[in-house]
């Protein structure tokens, strides 16, 4: 069975290579006149826009019709999608008449696109589950601050979304327990976590209960830096991504790979901890993910 849903699964992603050859054609050939069909303008800009987006399909096309496992790049269409419904959302709401009618049409469109690629990503995620085990990193920083300061500050959970940017919220349920809840690629994740092992001012071990998207445990150790300089803090950690090894091609093209994603954390709980909060530049005050990266511009003196 298993070897007949990698053959089904193959399928589609293959199907969606085509689809991508069928849409890319359109926006390279005759950009002004998608650009006006979507009820965006006629502008440029907007045509550069368009021909960007055909570019982008014939490389789908490319990986998902020219690879011999053409599953994983599905993940790319995925991104894709979520970077074509951001920006039609915010055409949106600066359209009105006709204009807005035909955006909201070709965004329910793109909505029932992404529906399908993600499937298909699933499917691939689920087969892959069946025999690839969970994933692991291990990361370190040293912190200027007393080991039981450290200790006593992370073992709050409920402080760690001031540091951790993809956490909305943690809320400590009693028993060792607690809820997690997270931004997601389309819409927050949840689950639940204990703790396994506790010593004060030495470890934090912990796994996530059993129906957790992202099945995930691991541990945090701190012990005194040598020569006096503070302490310093070890992650160990096993995840089991949407995806598994797969959906990590997405993971990087959104700048959310895990292992990157725990050291921007740890130099956020850095500075918290050293300093009383998080230094963000102000073109990117939300943190360094790479949708947001992309909303960068240069620096400006501060005004006398």
């Amino acid at each position: 069975m298993s070897e007949e849903y990698d053959r089904t699964t193959d399928r589609l992603a293959r199907a969606l290579g085509w689809a991508s050859l069928g849409l890319g054609v359109a926006p390279l050939v005759a950009p002004g006149a998608v650009s006006r069909f979507c009820g965006v303008d006629d502008s440029a800009q907007a045509r550069g826009a368009v021909v960007l987006v055909g570019v982008r399909e014939m490389f789908h096309a490319a990986t998902l019709l020219g690879s011999r496992k053409p599953v994983p790049w599905v993940w790319t269409r995925v991104a894709g999608d979520i970077m074509d419904l951001t920006t039609l959302n915010r055409a949106l709401s600066s359209r009105t008449g006709w204009r807005r009618g035909r955006v909201a049409t070709v965004t329910a469109a793109v909505a029932g696109i992404t529906a399908l690629d993600l499937y298909t990503a699933i499917r691939a995620w689920h087969s892959e589950r069946g025999h690839a085990g969970p994933l692991g990193l291990r990361t370190a920083i040293t912190i200027n601050r007393p080991r039981r300061e450290v200790y006593r500050y992370w073992h709050d959970f409920e402080n760690l979304p001031r540091f951790m940017t993809h956490l909305e919220s943690v809320e400590t349920t009693g028993d060792g327990r607690s809820h997690w809840k997270a931004t997601g690629p389309l819409k927050p994740v949840e689950w639940d976590a204990e703790i396994v092992e506790d010593r004060a001012d030495e470890l934090i071990a912990w796994r996530s209960l059993p129906g957790a998207l992202v099945g995930n445990s691991g541990s945090v150790r701190f012990a005194d830096a040598p020569g006096g300089r503070g302490t310093e803090v070890r992650v160990n950690l096993m995840y089991d991504p949407p995806g598994g090894r797969a959906g990590m091609t997405f993971a990087r093209l959104l700048g959310e790979h895990p292992e990157q994603q725990v050291r921007d954390d740890l130099r956020r709980f850095k500075q918290v901890l050293e300093t009383g909060e998080v230094v963000r530049s102000e073109g990117s005050p939300e943190g360094t993910r790479a949708l947001r990266q992309a909303m960068q511009r240069p620096a400006q003196p501060v005004p006398l």
